[in-house]
Order: C-alpha cells, then structure tokens, then sequence
C-alpha cells in the first residue's frame, strides 16, 4: 500500500470516527514493514471523555495489543493531521519507524509546525517522515468539521 492508498484509508477512518464519536474527524492507520494494514484509530476523545484518545494514540494502542508488543518497529503510522506533541511522543516510545501526514496543524503540530519534537537530535529515536501527503484533502475535512460546528453554534 502506497502512501496515498493507506491516506485514502485514513481519511475514511475520520470520516467514519467522527460519525461515530462526533470529534473531530482525524484518522490514523498502522501498516506493518509488508504494507498491511495493522491498526486504525479515530479521535475517541468526546466518546470515552478522555483528553489522551487522539488518533494516533488509538491507534497504537489498538496495534500494541494485536501485535502482543509495544514495540511497533518496522511500522508504519498514517495519519491525516500532523501529530501534536503527546502523540509524537507517543510515535517515539513506541519506536515507530515511518510517519506520514497529511495537514499541518499550525497550532498544535509537533512534528513541524510549532516544533519538531522528533527531529529533535535529543529524541530517543529517530523516524523516516514524509509531511504534505493529500494535505488539502485532509485540510479540507477539518475545514468541513469547523464550519460545521460554528454553523450549529
């Protein structure tokens, strides 16, 4: 699965996610070192009340428990927003080798944005990134969900 297939993926996953928990729609897939899928994940912060189920981190945890390891080497992870800074810590404790994301956060992105936590020369580990994939594609569904909400408001 290329970058673009496993972002189409991720996409549909915030699609769903956001139906489901009415959060807003972020998707995140793990691939493991053959490109099949491991894992998804949705933000699942309003479903559970839970400030840490971004979904990155749901999407650890899911492949964490699949794969019987916290180690999730040789993975990939894909997600439609630029990680903030929990959930980039959280891409390097569990030792992720590739990330890719679609939009920027330009409030709260750390991997970038508003700072780069794992190009750090200090990090523990150091990951293959790849930033920008189908970013008006996700930049879009974000833009969709706030107006959205201001709309209802």
């Amino acid at each position: 699965m290329n970058n673009n297939e496993a972002m189409l993926l991720a996409l549909n996953v915030a699609t769903e996610g956001a139906k489901t928990s009415g959060d807003v729609p972020v998707g995140a897939v793990i691939l493991d070192s053959a490109g099949e899928i491991v894992a998804t994940g949705s933000n699942e912060r309003e479903l559970h009340k839970d400030p840490t189920a971004h979904a990155e981190i749901v999407a650890i945890r899911n492949a964490a428990e699949k794969i019987g390891s916290w180690r999730l080497d040789d993975h990939t992870l894909v997600v439609t927003l630029e990680p903030c800074a929990m959930c980039a810590g959280a891409i390097s404790q569990a030792r992720i080798q590739k990330l890719v994301f679609g939009a920027w956060d330009e409030k709260a992105g750390a991997v970038g944005s508003v700072w780069d936590v794992l190009r750090d020369p200090r990090s523990l580990h150091s990951i293959e990134i790849t930033a920008g994939v189908m970013v008006d594609e996700c930049a879009d569904l974000l833009k969709e969900f706030f107006e959205g909400q201001r709309e209802r408001k």
